[in-house]
């Protein structure tokens, strides 16, 4: 079983120098540089829950293409058996020419999560704890940036894996405190 799922856009974008004070005392302000160009970047992702490892892959695109790259990946990386993919119903995955390619690739079924319930998808948590090691606090100058960025900590988080399990840890038992009677 692989959890799947697309996460981004991630945009290059490098941030202006921050804002300083003139030689006369008044506050010089940055210009407000954001632009949501041609060049966003998705990061498409799948987790193993059985041991915790994870594939990632970068594409210019969100569409049927890339997503069945993706799904090529996945094959590739796991030779034996049925696979099963745990994913939305995003229109990529249940395309015309995805499940067309799926009919030449009969190890591997889709399992469509409900509308509204992402988080039944274990790779959303994964992506969570991606966001922290691969994108929090940088920027990127352009795609290729992204790319590598995704590869170090994809390889970073596989080396320390485990596997996934879907819901809480029950609490530890509390055990009662003591009551104490002061007599007087």
């Amino acid at each position: 079983m692989i959890c799947a799922d697309e996460l981004g856009p991630v945009i290059p974008r490098t941030f202006p120098p921050a804002p300083a004070w003139s030689p006369d005392g008044h506050r010089i302000k940055a210009e407000l540089d954001y632009s949501r160009g041609p060049e966003k970047t998705w990061v498409y992702g799948g987790l193993r829950p059985a041991d915790g490892q994870a594939l990632t892959m970068t594409a210019s695109s969100r569409n049927s293409v890339f997503y069945q790259q993706f799904l090529q990946l996945i094959e590739d990386a796991n030779p034996d058996g049925e696979i099963w993919i745990v994913t939305d119903n995003l229109s990529s995955h249940n395309s015309l020419s995805t499940r067309t390619w799926l009919e030449d690739h009969p190890r591997i079924h889709h399992a469509f999560i409900p509308v509204g319930a992402c988080w039944l998808n274990l790779q959303e948590g994964w992506w969570r704890i991606f966001r922290k090691a691969a994108l929090a606090g940088r920027s990127f100058a352009n795609p290729d940036d992204i790319a590598q960025a995704t590869t170090l900590a994809t390889d970073q988080l596989n080396s320390r894996a485990g596997p996934w399990i879907w819901g809480r840890t029950p609490p530890p038992t509390r055990s009662l405190r003591r009551r104490y009677v002061y007599l007087l």
